[in-house]
């Protein structure tokens, strides 16, 4: 039903995919998405080395033979090794496309181009989008205000990111930020977009690694439950409001440095968070989609209840058109 640039690109049913998301995006989970249609991505952030890189993508490639990506992130605040190094192996591996994010070059987008992969770069600007095709990449991720991870630091919403970057790019558009069900799908491609990328969502399922008690709090927070931190060093994150999250803010606010920081923001505490479900140990990033997120169903569930209730949608839509 849904054929836009986006499914042909990748080869995908649905233009639905997983975003890369660190600690929380591995095998299961991306090849799960993979398996519903849409496009798991694997985050490398989760790896300390490239052999440990090779082993998780081989993992998917014995519970799936649907394509999946492989998110690199080029974020300063995130000490990964040898990016290009894990670009390789992705490549080598067989991943169907690379995720960027970040500050890439023209040379990170030709190694990924004599890869033979596609390239998706995420962005949150919209001058960051014409650059990224001035490069070359193949698609462009667009995040608004809304999403969990790094949203962008003037604060503008989805719902005007992807029609601006939709009008000022030839690329495939992928909305992200705010999109959790049906509604946030069809919005997306009435807005300009030829696919969805969702965190949150996805986080939120059975295959998820997330330790059920942050499932819990998800389920029963709130849309106003969540907070950007990290402004200050213009790497701005958007994180579940807990203990860990206002200390942040607070210390910020008094002028704290990065290296001041470290210690409530380190990757090691929020892997642990996420493992055994300490929701104030550690800063966890989320969206405020959130405060649509009421169960914990299976990702094929999601994925399913996406495409049907779009199908609804876009009938209802179509009634009031004729009745008019």
């Amino acid at each position: 039903m849904f054929k836009t640039r986006i499914t042909e690109m990748l080869g995908i049913e649905y233009p639905i995919i997983c975003g890369g998301m660190q600690y929380v995006s591995n095998a299961e989970l991306v090849a799960a998405v993979s398996n519903a249609g849409g496009m798991g991505i694997l985050a490398v952030g989760n790896f300390g080395s490239k052999e440990e890189l090779r082993d998780e993508i081989r993992k998917i490639k014995t519970l799936t033979d649907k394509p999946f990506g492989v998110n690199v992130t080029f974020m300063p605040t995130l000490r990964i090794i040898d990016r290009e190094g894990l670009i390789d192996t992705a490549i080598e591996e067989g991943a169907s496309a690379i995720e960027t994010s970040g500050r890439i070059t023209e040379a990170h987008v030709q190694r990924i181009k004599k890869g033979k992969v596609k390239h998706i770069h995420k962005v949150a600007r919209l001058r960051d989008a014409r650059t990224a095709e001035r490069l070359g990449v193949d698609a462009v991720a667009i995040v608004g205000f809304e999403c969990g991870g790094a949203p962008p630091m003037d604060e503008i919403t989805t719902f005007i990111q992807v029609p601006l970057v939709a009008d000022a790019v030839n690329l495939p558009v992928i909305a992200g930020g705010g999109i959790g069900d049906a509604r946030g799908f069809v919005a997306a491609l009435a807005l300009g977009a030829d696919g969805v990328v969702m965190g949150t969502r996805f986080m939120i399922t059975k295959e998820s690694l997330v330790h059920q008690n942050v499932k819990d709090a998800v389920i029963r927070a709130k849309e106003t439950d969540t907070v950007p931190v990290l402004r200050s060093l213009r790497s701005m994150e958007r994180v579940f409001k807990n203990e860990v999250a206002r200390k942040v803010i607070e210390m910020e606010n008094r002028g704290a440095t990065l290296d001041e920081l470290v210690p409530l923001i380190s990757g090691d505490k929020v892997r642990a968070s996420w493992e055994k479900g300490d929701i104030n140990s550690a800063i966890l990033p989320c969206g405020q989609v959130i405060g649509l997120i009421n169960e914990v169903p299976t990702v094929k569930e999601v994925i399913d209840d996406m495409v049907s209730g779009a199908e609804d949608i876009l009938n209802r839509l179509t009634r009031m058109i004729r009745a008019g």
